[in-house]
Formats: C-alpha cells, structure tokens, sequence
C-alpha cells in the first residue's frame, strides 16, 4: 500500500524537485500567515485582505497564457530559477521594511503582485516540468504527491510561522520564507537539462491560439477547464477569509487562526494521500464531481457553524475534498495533453485554476463587508454543489472521463 502511495519517489528527479519545493512551500505558508494577519491588523478591512489575494493572483490570470508558451520555447529549469529569485527577492524586501518600520499596506499590495507576476512564469514551466521526471502511468501519483507536499507545507509553515508571528514578529517570517527559496532553486540546478519540447518559429500569439484549439477540440477538455475556474473562485474564499472566520464569528487570535490552518492542511494531506493511493482508478471525473458535491454540502455547513469544534471538523472534510478535487481534475488534463502542448494547456489550466481565486477573493471579501462571512460561505457553497451536480446531470462528458 505504502509503495503505491509514493510510487513517484522512486524517480530520483521527481524526489529532488518535491524535497526542494516542499522547504520553499514551508516557507510561503510562514509569509501567508504573518501577511494576512499583517493586512487585517493594519486596516481592520477584510476588503483589503481579499484585494491582497487578488494583486497576488491576477498577474497569473493575465500573464500565464505567455507564460505557457515561453514554458514551451526555454528551458523549464531556468524559467523556474529566475521566477523564484524574483520570489526571493520580494520576501527578504518586505522583511527589510517590516524591521525598519517603514512598511504600509500599498508595500504589501505591491509585493503581492511582483510574486504573481513572477508566479505567472514559473506556474506553467513546474506544472509542464513534472510529467517529464515520471512515467506516464505514474503521473496520478506524482501530480497527487505534488499536492502533498504544497499541503504538508501547510501544516508545518502555519505551525512555524504562528510560533515565528507571535514570539519573533512578522518580519522573521518573511525571512525565513526568503531562505526557503534556496532550496527550491538547488534542486533545480540539480536535474538535468532536458530537450526544449517545441522549437518553432510561430508568434507568442499563434502558440497561443494553437494551444486554445488543441483545448476546443480535445474531447472533454474545456469542461474541466471551466470546473477548475469556478471551483476556485467559490472555494478558495474558505482558505483566504479564515482570519475574518477567527476575529469576526469567534472572536479569537493568532493562535486559534494557526490552529485552523493546520488542520486545514492536515485535510489537505489527507486528501492528497487518498488521490495518490487511488489515482490509478476509472472514471475519475465521476468521482472528481461527487467529491466537488461533497465539498458544496460542507462548506455551506460550516459557514453556519458557530460551535469551533464543529467548524474544525468540516474544515478538515472541506480541505481533504478541495485537494482531492484539484489533484484529480489536474491529473485529467496532463494525461490527456502530449508534452509539446504541455506548458500552454497548463498555462489555460493556470488562467483558470489560479485566475479563479482573485476573483472570488475580491467579489467575496465586498460581500463579507456588507453582509457577514458566514453568509458569503453558505452561498458559495450552495454554488459549489450546483455546479456539481450541473455537471453530473446536464453537461456529462467529464463524468465519463
């Protein structure tokens, strides 16, 4: 059992990649914990906190399409390199500020859009990256691991990050999250060079179009990009307004907000670990939209929770459902995309999947204020398990996929 689960890891490229991200995830989720405490403390203004997520998402909305096809010209490797030193370099800036005491809001709003911008380039190139260090057979398996370890990241950076918040302050775990990169970067100085996979003369814009029209006409293809767009936009306002959850329906601090986070990743992990044992079964988008189903039914409960033991546990259920959710629908689109259309399909996936999240940040964080996060969760929610359910009785082509 415990074999099939880490199948992935017998590819000595594959381990170094996951061993280096997971220390550069560890120290992005130090960052997301003192950052969004940091935003909600100086303005008090959960507007601000989801306008933070949005500066930091869109740049990949709007960039990733470019992106796909500069993944698809370059090497993967070096793309990847100079999108984490322009991560690095962002990190130790705001941690310089924070220790001057000079830093204001715009500072972080600015920063977040940089590390989007350069997350634009480098989300396409790692996503086209890891099918190449796997078997075909076991790409499930690596692209679930790859979940795994972005969400064990999130049960040990929060930990470590709301201990780094509270005894050191903020700008520790900006630091921290600076050396973090370091490792990433070794390890992809570590693999080896790897043929450039298409070579053409074409525009940035006609790879573009070829990519939107391998897109149009792969069978069940476009459904699953729509899935992955609206499943973050509804979804992910769960993960960004936790701080808004603690303060506002709880009344609590740091400590209960760190709590949540992790067992939000431990969910997470969980998730990711199912995926990974059973990533070789049929019908995954039939199992991908009951999940999605179930990921509707307890987030809409847990925004009506008001007992924090409950709330617990339907965030452990919602997260281990969100994961599962992302790694089989990812999994569906590069098994079904040859390797020269790989880094533009996924940059339409990255449009997708990451443009979703600023989006429902900025649309759910203008409603939080107006009405109260609970409400906002419920309808999201509600819209989670109608799009499901849509997609399970209306529109069928990824049930049969």
């Amino acid at each position: 059992m415990l074999k099939r689960v880490f199948k992935a890891f017998e590819y000595r490229d594959f381990r170094l990649l996951w061993f280096g991200a997971c220390t550069s995830s560890v120290g992005t989720w130090m960052q997301i914990v003192a950052q969004n405490w940091l935003v909600l403390e100086i303005t008090n203004s959960p507007f601000l906190l989801g306008l933070d997520s949005f500066l930091g998402q869109i740049p990949i909305f709007l960039f990733s399409l470019i992106g796909g096809v500069v993944a698809d010209r370059t090497d993967r490797r070096k793309l990847l390199v100079v999108s984490q030193l322009v991560q690095m370099s962002c990190a130790f800036l705001l941690a310089t500020l924070f220790a001057l005491s000079t830093v204001h809001v715009w500072h972080i709003l600015s920063l977040s859009f940089v590390v989007g911008l350069a997350q634009a380039f480098g989300g396409p190139a790692y996503q086209a990256l890891i099918p190449t260090l796997v078997a075909p057979k076991d790409l499930a398996n690596a692209i679930a691991l790859n979940s795994i370890q972005f969400n064990l990241a999130r049960v040990i950076g929060p930990m470590l990050g709301g201990l780094a918040l509270t005894n050191l302050g903020p700008a520790w775990c900006f630091t921290f999250n600076g050396i973090s990169f370091i490792a990433v970067i070794i390890s992809l100085l570590l693999l080896p060079v790897r043929p450039i996979a298409a070579k053409t003369g074409a525009s940035v814009l006609t790879s573009i179009k070829e990519g939107l029209n391998f897109i149009d006409k792969q069978e069940g293809m476009s459904p699953l990009i729509v899935i992955a767009f609206l499943m973050t936009m509804l979804g992910i306002p769960l993960m960004v307004f936790l701080p808004v959850v603690v303060k506002d329906v709880f009344h609590m601090g740091p400590k209960i907000f760190t709590l949540m986070l992790c067992i939000s990743g431990g969910g997470a992990v969980v998730g990711a670990l199912t995926v990974a044992a059973y990533g070789h079964i049929q019908k995954k988008g039939l199992t991908a939209l009951l999940t999605l189903l179930l990921l509707g039914f307890v987030m809409a409960g847990f925004g009506l929770s008001r007992s924090l033991l409950v709330s617990c546990v339907l965030l452990f259920v919602a997260s281990a459902a969100l994961v599962g959710v992302f790694a089989m629908i990812s999994s569906l689109v590069q098994l079904i995309t040859p390797d020269a259309m790989r880094g533009r399909v996924m940059s339409v996936y990255n449009v997708a999947f990451r443009g979703g999240m600023p989006i429902g940040s900025l649309i759910s964080g203008e409603f939080i204020g107006s009405s109260s996060v609970g409400t906002v969760l419920v309808i999201n929610g509600i819209g989670l398990s109608l799009l499901g359910l849509y997609f399970l009785l209306v529109q069928r082509r990824v049930a049969h996929l």
